[in-house]
């Protein structure tokens, strides 16, 4: 038995939400925080919520990298978040499947793969999760889906390059702006 306090999760997406989506960004040299983000942990852990990252990771499946050189950059997308703000996340899950992917291993229809809640039912198995607390934090309507899925709040940041969910719970247009979010989300 997981003898952790059960705690809400943040779900974060990781490109544009942690960093800058340039395309399949998974060089350390193309890490580029963006701005608010570190503001927007600190609050978060600060509330006492989980830090969970959850990506579609499609490039592994199309090639484009490997599983090694994602890890690479998590750890220096982890190393930076602890360089600035001395804790890094809880944990990173992501999908490397892509049914129209080239490397047959990773070239499949799953049940990890956002709009689907596979990632968050993988992280409920690993934490001690306040579901009626927790938040999924994403840039993309899919991401927003996911959470719906999984019954919880999805709040959209919002930017130009995707369309805006139908009806997420909140949007931001940066994490540094989540405080007066999260005081009326579950009010």
């Amino acid at each position: 038995m997981d003898e952790r306090p059960e705690k809400p999760a943040a779900f974060l997406d990781r490109d544009g939400v942690l960093n800058r989506d340039h395309g399949y960004v998974y060089k350390p040299a193309d890490l580029e925080i963006l701005p608010g983000v570190f503001e927007g942990l600190r609050l978060l852990k600060a509330r006492g919520y989980w830090l969970i990252v959850i990506t579609n990771q499609s490039g592994i499946a199309r090639g484009l990298f490997s599983l090694a050189e994602l890890e690479t950059f998590h750890r220096s997308l982890d190393g930076q978040i602890k360089a600035a703000l001395g804790f890094g996340l809880d944990a990173y899950y992501f999908c490397p499947h892509h049914p129209q992917g080239s490397v047959p291993a990773f070239a499949v229809d799953c049940a990890c793969r956002k709009p689907k809640p596979g990632l968050l039912e993988q992280a409920g198995l690993d934490f001690p999760i306040d579901w009626t607390r927790s938040v999924l934090l994403g840039d993309k309507p899919s991401d927003i889906d996911c959470a719906e899925a999984q019954g919880i709040k999805g709040v959209q940041i919002v930017n130009e390059q995707y369309a805006r969910h139908r009806q997420p719970a909140g949007s931001l247009s940066s994490l540094k702006d989540l405080g007066p979010l999260l005081d009326v989300l579950w009010t």
